[in-house]
């Protein structure tokens, strides 16, 4: 893959749609997460779109049909559990019925015209949700791990925790692990991912296929239908690791993608 050129015109450069990532963000304006997913989508020669959660159906609906593709971003409310037909945790988090909505209604449009979708943390639950799937609620609580997926306990300057992965071979992010230099072998290719989640899927949704996988068996990857539909989901949040190979790599498949599949519209 070429680098993103920064003088492209935006004339030409695809446009992809972010929905805010809670409605309490998008109310008083909060823009420091969400900035980080505009800055890596312009940096991989895409536009940035912002998608607001108070949208009513058919205003969504007009405002996704003409965009290219869509990343759906973290964020630190959970899913309501019902949606996968569970019973809710003591730890699971507070739920966002608005941005829930806005994650499905986009997620059946990009599914149903082929439009690509990056989804990251919540985004890839979201995904993995609307397909039919279920989710772990609270890791450390339903999980015997060592690893810290969570951020609970550190300053919020903190850095993300760090831990290893195993992408499995044969799907996209396997591809990009190749082209990114990764080491291969047992399997897959490893990589070193940061972790910012409390939840993660359990059962994987219709269509779906595992992609990568944290060495206690925590689900860090998803992708529809390998090579025929671009469709990635991924536990880590790739828009905050600056300077990796791979996480550039995501959001320039993305951006690719959507010119592809532009192209057989």
């Amino acid at each position: 893959m070429t680098p993103a050129d920064p003088q492209l015109s935006t004339a030409h450069r695809p446009r992809v749609g972010i929905p805010w990532r809670t409605s309490h963000e998008e109310v008083h304006g909060i823009t420091n997460k969400l900035q980080y997913y505009f800055d890596a989508v312009q940096e991989a020669a895409g536009e940035h779109v912002p998608l607001s959660l108070q949208l009513s159906p058919g205003q969504l609906a007009a405002e996704i049909k003409d965009l290219d593709g869509f990343v759906l971003p973290g964020s630190p409310v959970d899913l309501n559990p019902v949606l996968y037909r569970a019973t809710r945790h003591e730890k699971t988090h507070a739920a966002d019925a608005h941005r829930e909505e806005t994650d499905f209604r986009i997620l059946e449009h990009a599914l149903a015209s082929g439009k690509p979708v990056l989804a990251i943390c919540y985004g890839c639950q979201s995904l993995n949700v609307c397909l039919g799937g279920s989710l772990y609620q609270d890791i450390a609580g339903e999980l015997r791990t060592g690893i810290q997926h969570s951020r609970d306990g550190l300053p919020p300057d903190a850095p993300d925790p760090m831990h290893s992965a195993r992408i499995e071979s044969g799907g996209e992010i396997a591809q990009l692990a190749a082209i990114s230099g990764l080491a291969n072998g047992d399997g897959g290719f490893h990589v070193q991912i940061n972790t910012s989640h409390h939840q993660s899927v359990r059962d994987v949704g219709h269509g779906l296929r595992v992609a990568a996988v944290a060495p206690d068996g925590v689900i860090e990857a998803v992708e529809h239908e390998p090579h025929k539909h671009w469709v990635v989901g991924v536990q880590w949040h790739p828009e905050r690791m600056k300077g990796d190979a791979l996480a550039a790599a995501l959001f320039r498949a993305l951006v690719e993608a959507t010119r592809t599949a532009a192209a057989h519209r």
